[in-house]
């Protein structure tokens, strides 16, 4: 063995020698004898990163993660399929070219007509695909490339628009009028999981329509008092009971406005004044407000963030500045009654930074709350749907705690709007034989939706694109094949996956990747996506498969400095995963990002952490080269065959009966997702057991000792690095490969049996 271990030098010869083997690939562990065909079944598909840059330090944890899981399940024998992707991203590739190539160009969009710009954005998704693939790859990730996928890639596409239409045959999918999240920066509507909320500071004005109006109210967006059709109050509040059920015209700035006093169990008497000014067409909660009362609406904001309203003291004028208008008019008028500054957290589009306003539009939307007849045959909504796949454990969320978390957000979620207002991403399927494509399907307008174009002319398809959660909602089962080799929305015939895990004996080839790997062993993300991404997973699986998605979910935190703050290009903190692999190895780097850190918990990072770990890594090489030089042909050939147990000593028998343990021990947790226990364990045990104390013991016979005693040292302190490097390989990939195959040639320690 070389006295140095050449980190890039081994790391790039290891990654090619893994590719080039093709174990990565289930099928051909199968066909060669490594794994039974009628071995269990182990699947990963991979959160497919964005296709908007490059990895970072998030992406690092969770590729280390993943892959101590697929690693340990094939070395189980079971057959093993890690499934690698990337994701189209569409608001945020599209929104990357317009503000980093076509801004610097003076150009928008609109400037090089929608298929130009399209290619624009595709050369620079492919370009950011090409990177993140190397990347992944540098990391040892050991994905099986043969099946890579694309959320926009061809098959993907046949089956979004196959789920559109069969959530729209279901009554799932519908378009309506309804108040949607509107980014004026962005011109196109987000989801309620896309806002950031950023605290600001906020005037609080406590005032009355007109001298004439009985009733108080507070708001910090007096401009859209234009547009209020009631005062709601709480049906217990005493002060304002004699008013409810009664009409007022008001004077409010000049603008004549109709309110009606209603009582709703929603409103917060102990709020302001306990009387609230419902806005119906810009204000989600007042929106379902005037639905439950049969309320009109009044648009008064346009999709610019622009006052419609008719006044001259504020038609034209933005939000930001009619709200100053109105304040100062209503000082003017005598009608405040108080002010305050208070904080506010102010909904803004995390793609674009511009300010949220609630609008009323014509979208698409699903309906989480209609009832239908799922492929399990049961009647459920949606939202039922969502919370028995946990509640009753045919999904468990590790940590527990985000149990809790998972079903409050499914409690308040409203019918999700998946319409998009870009040019990039997967177009709705839906076509128009009126000139008016924007009428409602409702009015009787010749409409077509489906999976394919209809044929004839005169059809124009829907200039809108569907949310991106939708397309990568179906990941789970998209990229094993359906809904091409499941033609009725499942698998065909009975799975080869039963329920508890085990197999009747599977046909191999991505043409019963369905039948073999679904549902899914493990989804494995962020705890800050399980809203954005596994609740829809759940979602779509629900509504078209009938099944949960995944038997387990595992949720890690995120990656911070060693002072706990978030990574960013502003504090200057952020640390490259690629910069580091290659100055202290993917190894170290992966162990890095285990050590220490429990499922869910955040990670606190820093490049002398990595830097300890490139130590240990040193350790592991040394330990193993001094082994190595004082390898004698007798022992060697004891090595090979296992001719040991009858020469043992009582010491050796005590390493070989305090390893088992440690295999007991290492096996427990990897079973549990306990990665980092095992880890530390692993870590203690090869630093301060087998280095400091077993190899300085037998240092003198090795020196010393008959060559009996030389051949047996030699083969026990073998013995236990060969089994270390096995417990290790999950974590530390590179090194323990290539150590192994230094004592054990032409064996590949990735298929090993654990």
């Amino acid at each position: 063995m070389e006295p140095r271990y050449d980190i890039n030098e081994v790391e790039a010869r290891i990654e090619r020698q893994w590719e080039e083997s093709g174990f990565f690939n289930p099928d051909i562990c199968v066909q060669k004898g490594i794994t039974p065909s009628d071995a269990e079944p182990f699947s990963i598909v991979l959160p497919p990163p964005n296709v908007t840059g490059t990895l970072h330090m998030g992406h690092a944890a969770m590729l280390a993660i993943e892959d101590i899981m697929v690693r340990y399940a094939r070395m189980q024998g079971k057959r093993t399929l890690w499934l690698p992707g990337t994701d189209h991203a569409a608001i945020a590739t599209q929104s990357r070219v317009e503000k980093d190539i076509l801004k610097q160009e003076g150009k928008n969009r609109y400037d090089l007509g929608r298929e130009e710009f399209l290619n624009r954005v595709r050369t620079f998704a492919q370009q950011s695909h090409d990177t993140i693939l190397r990347q992944t790859k540098r990391m040892g990730a050991s994905l099986d490339w043969s099946r890579e996928a694309y959320t926009l890639d061809e098959k993907r596409e046949y089956a979004v628009r196959t789920a559109f239409k069969r959530m729209h045959d279901l009554g799932l999918i519908y378009r309506g009028h309804r108040v949607v999240n509107w980014d004026p920066k962005g011109q196109t509507t987000i989801s309620d999981d896309e806002i950031v909320y950023e605290e600001r500071k906020a005037k609080l004005i406590t005032f009355r329509y007109d001298r004439d109006f009985p009733i108080a109210i507070s708001t910090t967006r007096p401009e859209t008092k234009f547009g209020d059709t009631a005062v709601a109050v709480h049906p217990d509040d005493e002060r304002y009971r004699a008013f409810v059920g009664k009409e007022y015209d008001a004077d409010f700035c000049g603008t004549k406005i109709h309110l009606t006093v209603i009582a709703d169990p929603s409103v917060e008497k102990d709020f302001g004044t306990g009387a609230l000014g419902v806005t119906p067409a810009h204000s989600m909660v007042d929106w379902e407000i005037a639905e439950r009362h049969g309320l009109p609406f009044q648009q008064i904001i346009d999709e610019r963030g622009r006052m419609t309203v008719e006044n001259d003291l504020v038609r034209e004028k933005k939000t930001a500045e009619a709200r100053e208008i109105v304040t100062e008019e209503l000082r003017r008028r005598g009608l405040i009654e108080k002010e305050e500054e208070i904080p506010q957290n102010v909904a803004t589009a995390e793609r674009t930074g511009g300010i949220i306003e609630p609008l009323p539009k014509l979208q698409w939307f699903i309906a989480v709350d209609k009832k239908f007849k799922n492929p399990a045959g049961t009647e459920r909504t949606l939202k039922e749907l969502m919370r028995e796949a946990v509640a009753d454990g045919g999904i468990a969320i590790l940590p527990e705690r985000f149990e809790r978390i998972y079903f409050n957000w499914i409690d308040n979620l409203r019918d999700w709007c998946i319409s998009r207002q870009i040019w990039f991403g997967h177009r709705i399927p839906v076509w128009y034989k009126k000139s008016d494509q924007r009428s409602a399907i409702s009015d009787h307008e010749e409409a077509y939706v489906g999976a394919d174009a209809p044929e004839g002319d005169g059809w124009e398809q829907d200039p809108d694109t569907l949310d991106t959660w939708f397309s990568s909602g179906l990941w789970p089962f998209s990229t094993l094949g359906w809904p091409h080799f499941a033609p009725n929305g499942a698998s065909r015939g009975t799975p080869h996956s039963t329920a508890d895990g085990a197999s009747q004996g599977a046909q191999t080839g991505p043409e019963h990747d369905l039948m073999n790997y679904f549902p899914n062993s493990v989804m494995e993300t962020g705890y800050d996506i399980i809203f954005f991404w596994v609740a829809r997973m759940i979602l779509m699986s629900s509504a078209l498969m009938g099944r949960v998605p995944f038997r387990r979910v595992y949720l890690h935190g995120l990656v911070r400095d060693d002072k706990g703050r978030k990574m960013s290009k502003s504090l200057g903190n952020i640390i490259d995963p690629l910069t580091m692999a290659d100055k202290y190895g993917a190894d170290a780097t992966r162990l890095s990002l285990i050590i220490g850190t429990a499922p869910g918990n955040d990670i606190k990072l820093s490049e002398d952490r990595i830097r300890g770990y490139r130590n240990f890594s040193t350790k592991i090489w040394n330990i193993a080269r001094f082994i190595d030089m004082n390898k004698t042909e007798i022992s060697d050939q004891r090595l090979a065959i296992g001719d040991q147990e009858s020469r043992i000593s009582e010491a050796h028998k005590k390493y070989l009966d305090d390893l088992a343990a440690l295999k007991t021990e290492v096996t427990a947790h990897l079973d549990n997702f306990e990665f980092h226990l095992a880890a530390e364990k692993l870590y203690h045990y090869v630093w301060h057991e087998l280095a400091d104390v077993i190899v300085e013991a037998e240092k003198e016979k090795l020196r010393g000792g008959t060559d009996e005693e030389k051949a047996a040292s030699y083969t026990v302190l073998a013995q236990l690095l060969i089994a270390s490097l096995k417990m290790l390989h999950p974590f530390m990939p590179f090194i323990t490969e290539e150590i192994h195959q230094i004592f054990r040639p032409g064996k590949m320690l990735m298929v090993e049996k654990w």
